[in-house]
């Protein structure tokens, strides 16, 4: 069961096509070391992506559910923006970053914990609408490894910098966030991701339709106030420049996966952390 597979075809775990197991490139989607040096047979048992973007999506929907049934009284339900949003205790309680939360009461590890919050439904339903069309496409170009290396670096630049441009005496739309949350930190790290990688590889007509889009969210940030808009921007910085540092053009390899199992897990620690640590404070 557990046998590394070293002669034959595999199945890609992007595309679903057979490719063989030693081959740098699927043939088809061109994504990298489809072989996963062999172990490709057991992972893809997880799903495409290695099954990070279901972890993704099914986390996010579970955290918000949580917080949700948290303080079923203090679920708001005025207008769009606002609906079916979760209270600010439940939100603490499992994680919620921001200068209150970070400088506050020293919960500096919620810039990881923030990103599998939301504040609402329209909020979670396009953050998790964007997130499964990105992840794919960056998993393609970088590998699933070095994908939930940038996830995870954009989520905690992002939530850092709002965190610290929160404590500023700064007008809007220039100050920080005191409390805040959402997956669009990361998705903005995809974003810069992407543009590293058409900068690197020579695509322009991919990064031309990534700043079509960041332009666009800056814009409606600009013009919306409850949008984390430095959490936006900490998020594309970390995301554009660990690809960078990541070099999508060389190969992958086990020491990403490493790495990426090493992301997983503080993400997971960080949950878990501000849970206990934050149960006393919310009674």
């Amino acid at each position: 069961m557990f046998k590394r597979q070293t002669t034959g075809a595999v199945v890609c775990p992007s595309c679903g096509r057979l490719v063989g197991v030693q081959e740098g490139e699927c043939y088809n989607c061109g994504q990298r070391n489809p072989g996963l040096w062999g172990f490709a047979p057991l992972l893809n048992q997880f799903g495409r992506n290695l099954g990070f973007t279901e972890i993704v999506l099914f986390g996010c929907a579970a955290m918000y559910v949580i917080t949700l049934l948290g303080e079923p009284s203090a679920i708001g339900g005025g207008g769009l923006f606002g609906l079916l949003s979760p209270g600010q205790r439940p939100l603490f309680l499992m994680g919620a970053s921001g200068a209150l939360p970070v400088f506050g009461y020293g919960r500096w590890w919620t810039v990881l914990s923030a990103a599998w919050l939301h504040g609402s439904l329209l909020h979670i339903a396009m953050n998790m609408m964007w997130l499964r069309q990105l992840m794919p496409a960056v998993s393609q170009l970088y590998g699933v490894g070095r994908l939930v290396i940038i996830y995870t670096v954009a989520s905690a630049a992002g939530f850092a910098a709002t965190s610290v441009m929160g404590i500023l005496p700064l007008p809007w739309p220039l100050q920080g966030a005191g409390f805040t949350v959402g997956a669009s930190a990361p998705l903005f790290g995809l974003f810069g991701a992407l543009i590293a990688y058409s900068q690197r590889a020579g695509t322009s007509h991919i990064g031309q339709q990534v700043w079509r889009w960041v332009i666009m969210f800056v814009v409606i940030g600009l013009l919306i106030p409850m949008i984390d808009n430095w959490a936006h921007m900490g998020g594309f910085a970390g995301g554009y420049l660990t690809a960078r540092w990541l070099d999508p053009l060389r190969d992958e390899s086990s020491k990403h996966y490493l790495v990426a199992l090493g992301c997983l897990a503080l993400t997971l620690a960080s949950i878990v952390v501000s849970f206990f640590h934050g149960a006393p404070l919310v009674q």
